[in-house]
């Protein structure tokens, strides 16, 4: 894979609710050389780290073919369960974080983890409402998408 810097795809994530659960969406900034791509979705009813988790998702899952990734978030939740390898464990284990702890969002970790694997992706921690441009941006395609009135039902939520 070709790593110069022309060929690799910035990608900047955040999710939302308003309420914990509540009404929520996701916001994604991606960066391709001259081209910027952003995305957003609300939802119904759902929760922060279900959104968190879906904008990474989404980031990776719009990029065709394999690709080179930087992808900056400001959840640790998302980084740590893919860089410390919580979510594969969890997947290994049947969805259980421990003997008697379900994991929650098995449904969002399952695809990250899919679409993690078809790309070399870099995970970047940023602090949230630091003035980091395109985070900041990010959180502004989330929260307007949940206040949205296209809300989309969030099939995987459970209360």
């Amino acid at each position: 894979m070709n790593t110069s810097v022309k060929n690799i795809v910035y990608a900047y994530s955040d999710g939302s609710s308003i309420g914990n659960p509540g009404p929520g969406g996701y916001g994604v900034v991606l960066k391709f050389t001259d081209n910027i791509k952003e995305i957003s979705k609300g939802f119904v009813r759902t929760t922060n780290n279900r959104m968190e988790l879906l904008g990474a998702i989404i980031a990776l899952e719009t990029l065709k073919g394999s690709q080179k990734v930087f992808l900056s978030t400001d959840s640790q939740y998302v980084i740590n369960g893919i860089e410390k390898g919580w979510a594969k464990k969890w997947r290994e284990n049947g969805w259980m974080r421990n003997k008697k702890d379900k994991a929650l969002n098995p449904d969002m970790w399952s695809r990250l983890l899919d679409v993690v694997d078809k790309h070399e992706v870099k995970f970047i921690w940023v602090k949230g409402h630091s003035g980091h441009e395109e985070n900041e941006k990010c959180d502004s395609l989330a929260n307007q998408a949940a206040k949205s009135n296209d809300l989309s039902i969030d099939e995987g939520f459970i209360e």
